[in-house]
């Protein structure tokens, strides 16, 4: 029998992941399978106790369970343990569990990989939410000199803040100076809404967005306008899941086989 990784969450009926994993393990040979569960709330400390019943050997955590995967895992890595924030269970030799959060280090892995440094550049944040949350964490992690965000509570930008040394809470006004500039809110998602003023971008920007559904989001299009370089929310997803991958079987999975199943994925949606 493979070897089962699974997303557990609620709902995970659309969610790309089997796609893209099944891909990789079909691709490679490797004898492993993901599929999906459905999990009510509190169900994730039995969730991890089946690992080991069933041989499930990792799984990746989906809202809303996160932060009780968090809490029910034996040992979180730094990242996880600073976030409160679990989206990736492994299942180590011994039986116990490990708890990792991949999401943040996608997103920069992803930017790199298009070509945009991170280390030594001012960043701008949109948002400060648990998405932004994580950004922010990776962000400072990688090195970016200054990591402004922008979210229309003070106070919650402040506490983003306070995940790294390089960040603070600003205005809308610092988008002109930034290098990078992330959406990690859900503004876009399934409409035509841009999260900023189209005229605040510039040429010299380099504009992420977190949202993949559409692909092609208007603040993607505006960016384009203005002679800027987008970056688009799927390759954040692929990113992460590469990490995952990379933490369940051991092996560091091409990103193409990944980011091509999941177009075909969305495409047939």
């Amino acid at each position: 029998m493979p070897r089962l990784a699974a997303v557990i969450g609620s709902p995970v009926r659309h969610s790309l992941s089997p796609a893209m994993h099944n891909a990789v393990f079909e691709a490679t040979g490797i004898d492993w399978r993901f599929t999906r569960f459905d999990l009510v709330d509190g169900g994730v400390p039995a969730a991890l106790a089946a690992m080991p019943v069933l041989d499930i050997g990792g799984y990746a955590v989906t809202m809303p369970h996160k932060e009780a995967a968090a809490a029910a895992v034996d040992e979180v890595d730094p990242v996880a343990q600073a976030l409160d924030s679990v989206n990736t269970v492994v299942l180590r030799p011994d039986g116990s569990t490990y708890g990792a959060s991949t999401d943040g280090a996608g997103l920069v892995a992803w930017v790199e990989a298009s070509g945009v440094a991170v280390a030594g550049q001012p960043v701008v944040v949109l948002g400060a939410g648990a998405a932004a949350r994580s950004i922010v964490d990776a962000l400072g992690r990688a090195g970016a000199a200054d990591i402004v965000i922008v979210n229309r509570t003070q106070r919650t930008a402040e506490q983003a803040a306070e995940l790294s040394a390089a960040a603070r809470a600003g205005g809308a006004d610092s988008i002109a100076d930034a290098r990078l500039v992330v959406n990690a809110t859900s503004v876009g998602m399934g409409t035509d809404d841009c999260p900023l003023d189209p005229a605040l971008l510039h040429a010299r920007h380099a504009v992420a967005d977190i949202v993949y559904h559409p692909l092609d989001t208007a603040l993607l299009r505006a960016a384009r306008a203005a002679g800027a370089q987008p970056i688009d929310g799927l390759g954040m997803l692929v990113y992460q899941a590469v990490e995952q991958e990379a933490l369940w079987t051991g092996h560091r999975p091409d990103p193409s086989l990944m980011r091509s199943a999941a177009e075909r994925a969305l495409a047939a949606r």
